[in-house]
């Protein structure tokens, strides 16, 4: 969507300039127009070149991710000790120090004593956590503020605690029914590799000194080996080139949105993926409405845990439509992008006054989604890939072994 700066001025005649997201310059006109503005100037800004701050962001958050990286469940049961701690009394200054104390994570460690530290120095508990953006995310952030503003951040730590262990839970699901795909397949690249380039080679020696004439199938695997052999560095080095560029391409607004569009097309981990995301989404938006976080904060930081660009997308144009006056379930219904579910529950929610509650019931039914996807998945998949690990093994073998059938004729060729 196109981006206007504009120069407005009110009745009173103070002026005023910003930004604004609109289809077309006539759109932007109507908007600022509405509450009796003077549009002094309004043009488009040239965005082309706008990605590299956001690309570049996102370079150094997964840096900073990948150096502080801490287990999730060592966070949660951080967070779960620390509102048990403080609901029974302790200060949070004490309660953090005594974790980081007992904590044998050795990075963990050292960010909680620095917490702890900043505590002590007068920040609050989400100040001294937004200084570790590596190990506590915007969500973490948020909800420790909300708690604090609030008066019952014991309450909303351990609703954190529950929401980080169904996190957890579902990211784990979803590894294992991927992980034995991965592993199948890295498997399998291996075990051809050391055909081609060790077992192969052997072969077509011994054919070679017999002076035999090769089947074309083996013929054919003998040049394909002799060029995996000779090329085998500038294989590896494509494959982690490709995988490498992939990734800086995936940090990119529009290179992570057609990637993840291609994770949510996918016909056998598409659908495990959206659900995961709805239980995500849910979840986080049963705790943030609940926790009493603004509606237009809650899709702030809804936008930035999805994990998907396609989903952010969706997110960012509820957010405009709920800027414009919709309320939440039609300006997701808006979107197109969100099931009929989902919206009717929270349509429901809304109308009733219970839309946390609601939510969570969203979120417990994306959840079962997901486990029955991953075990189905497993169910079918396995089967499949042990056939077709066996069916590759089965043609190099008969493929590589061919010759011998015509050993006879070979040996009289030879002799």
């Amino acid at each position: 969507m196109p981006v206007f700066s504009y120069l407005i001025k009110d009745n009173a005649g103070s002026r005023r300039e910003g930004e604004i997201r609109a289809d077309s310059l006539d759109t932007a006109m109507l908007k600022l127009a509405a509450n009796n503005q003077i549009i002094v100037n309004l043009q488009e800004v040239d965005t082309s070149w706008d990605f590299i701050g956001p690309f570049i962001d996102e370079i150094n958050l997964s840096i900073e991710r990948m150096k502080n990286r801490i287990p999730l469940s060592n966070l949660v049961f951080f967070t779960r000790q620390l509102a048990t701690m403080y609901s029974a009394g302790l200060t949070l200054e004490r309660s953090i120090h005594g974790l980081a104390t007992e904590e044998r994570h050795t990075r963990f460690k050292k960010v909680l004593i620095n917490v702890s530290e900043n505590i002590r120095k007068g920040l609050s508990l989400s100040e001294s956590m937004q200084k570790h953006p590596g190990v506590f995310n915007n969500l973490y952030i948020a909800l420790t503020k909300a708690g604090e503003v609030s008066g019952n951040l014991n309450e909303i730590m351990d609703q954190l605690a529950k929401y980080l262990e169904n996190l957890d839970d579902v990211r784990r699901k979803v590894r294992s029914a991927m992980t034995y795909p991965v592993f199948m397949v890295i498997f399998l690249f291996l075990m051809m590799a050391g055909m081609f380039i060790y077992i192969i080679p052997q072969f077509s020696d011994v054919y070679a000194q017999l002076g035999a004439r090769l089947p074309a199938a083996t013929l054919y695997m003998v040049y394909i080996s002799e060029w995996v052999s000779s090329h085998f560095g500038g294989i590896l080095l494509s494959i982690f080139g490709t995988i490498f560029c992939g990734w800086l391409i995936s940090k990119t607004r529009r290179g992570g949105y057609i990637i993840d569009s291609i994770k949510l097309n996918s016909p056998v981990f598409g659908s495990l993926v959206e659900q995961s995301i709805l239980n995500k989404f849910s979840k986080t938006a049963g705790i943030l409405i609940g926790a009493g976080v603004p509606v237009i904060e809650s899709m702030k930081l809804l936008k930035k845990i999805v994990d998907n660009r396609v989903y952010e997308v969706a997110i960012e144009d509820a957010t405009g439509y709920i800027r414009d006056g919709f309320n939440i379930s039609t300006a997701l219904r808006r979107t197109e992008r969100f099931p009929s579910i989902l919206l009717q529950l929270t349509a429901t929610g809304e109308e009733t006054g219970e839309l946390d509650s609601l939510l969570d019931n969203a979120s417990e039914f994306y959840y079962k989604q997901v486990n029955a996807l991953v075990d189905r998945m497993t169910t079918l998949i396995e089967p499949l890939l042990i056939l077709m690990v066996g069916a590759v093994i089965a043609v190099m073998v008969i493929v590589t072994y061919l010759p011998v059938f015509y050993l006879g004729s070979a040996l009289q060729q030879g002799l």
